[in-house]
């Protein structure tokens, strides 16, 4: 008996650790549950010649929609994340060639290159041209009323 009043400290963080695995399957299995009915409701709608709203798969479209975001705005900040980051190589490869040599001049050479790289890579992303949201190959397309066999699809009837 006097054993157990010992080990029960140990079993609050084991069952904690047991209980959040758990936890985190169930909530896996019922959204993949949700995700299938939603995946069927979609699947229904096209063998009815219906053409599914964006609204169905809300997820989806708010996905696609980051996608398209981040295409859109890639460019500049790309060249500037890189040329950033060259800049901070550059001076840190001089203070460390710096250090090693024990000369402050002697890494001008190496990490002075890579801090113009860097600047040449900042400054060329402040000149690049925001895109006009039209994603390479293509136009933005919505989605067509057409049915199967390339006929109108109907609205559902109110019956």
């Amino acid at each position: 008996m006097d054993d157990f009043h010992v080990s029960w400290v140990f079993l609050i963080p084991v069952l904690s650790i047991i209980g959040s695995f758990t936890y985190v399957i169930v909530l896996t299995l019922s959204r993949a549950r949700v995700r299938e009915l939603e995946v069927r409701e979609r699947i229904a709608m096209i063998e009815r010649g219906l053409v599914p709203a964006p609204e169905v798969d809300p997820r989806g479209f708010d996905r696609a929609m980051r996608r398209l975001d981040r295409h859109e705005h890639r460019g500049s900040g790309r060249h500037q994340r890189a040329g950033v980051t060259l800049m901070g190589v550059g001076f840190g490869l001089m203070v460390l060639i710096g250090a090693a040599f024990g000369n402050p001049s002697a890494g001008l050479g190496v990490g002075g290159f890579l801090v113009i790289m860097g600047l040449a890579f900042f400054i060329n992303s402040r000149f690049e041209q925001p895109r006009d949201g039209v994603p390479p190959g293509g136009s933005r397309s919505t989605a067509s009323p057409v049915g199967p066999a390339g006929t109108m699809a109907e609205p559902p009837r109110p019956d």
